[in-house]
């Protein structure tokens, strides 16, 4: 049955059992596992890669969305927590997928003492700032198919042939929908927290992105925060010479951290 479960929710192109550290990667807001989990590829033998999928999309189109943000920590954490206790780990996401991975990793501190060696995060808002608390504020109910498409244009990273096929653009703006639904529901009370990471956060953005509060990372850790501007809008991560410079230095920020 774990099996079952790992193959359900967990792609891997690439398996390293040998790997030194896994790589979690979660991705964005109605997104699958196809991009992120093909950078098994791009890494060295020291690291695993493994991409998070989440339910609704790909082999799991059959199953129910997610209700909320909690419910997705527990299915990762579930499938995970063998691996995570036995060797290194580090997650990297983007958008939504930097939300839900910073929700999981805080889960796994209070609950089991466990902690990202480096947590990369990538196209999000902190937590609490003004741009997070705009997307919690989306009427997402009566948002109307259209508005939903119209702002995923505005962001890129959707192929244009595909949005010529109706079913697929159907599919996606029902995804997208939901995913924010589940955003919605993390509610993130700094004041409550004295669980804090002590691991050093990596933020990436795409320069003509929207993206503005990113500052407020920093505030998530003791260790130390940097951050990254790289060509491109929302979906700057997919362009082959950004991908290149991330896996780079994600694997010099790991190779580091794990000495």
């Amino acid at each position: 049955v774990y099996f079952q479960e790992m193959e359900k929710v967990i792609a891997c192109v690439q398996k390293r059992p040998d790997a030194l550290c896994r790589l979690i990667c979660f991705p964005w807001a109605g997104g699958g596992t196809s991009q992120l989990a093909q950078w098994g590829k791009l890494f060295s033998d020291s690291i695993e890669v493994l991409c998070i999928r989440f339910p609704g999309r790909e082999t799991r189109l059959m199953e129910p969305f997610a209700k909320d943000m909690t419910s997705m920590v527990y299915e990762v954490t579930s499938v995970l927590l063998k691996d995570l206790k036995e060797k290194p780990f580090a997650f990297f996401g983007h958008c939504f997928g930097s939300q839900l991975s910073v929700a999981v990793a805080l889960h796994l501190k209070e609950k089991y003492g466990l902690e990202p060696i480096h947590l990369f995060l990538s196209g999000a808002n902190a937590p609490g700032s003004e741009g997070f608390l705009a997307i919690k504020n989306i009427p997402i109910s009566n948002t109307k198919d259209e508005e939903i498409l119209a702002y995923l244009k505005t962001l890129g990273g959707t192929p244009s042939d595909l949005l010529h096929s109706k079913d697929i653009v159907k599919q996606m703006v029902l995804t997208v929908r939901e995913d924010l639904r589940v955003l919605q529901t993390f509610s993130f009370e700094k004041a409550e927290m004295d669980i804090l990471f002590s691991c050093d956060i990596t933020c990436f953005n795409g320069s003509d992105d929207n993206v503005k509060d990113v500052q407020g990372w920093q505030e998530l850790t003791s260790g130390d925060t940097s951050f990254y501007e790289l060509p491109g809008g929302h979906f700057y991560l997919l362009e082959p010479s950004n991908e290149s410079f991330l896996t780079k230095h994600i694997t010099r920020c790991i190779e580091n951290a794990s000495l």
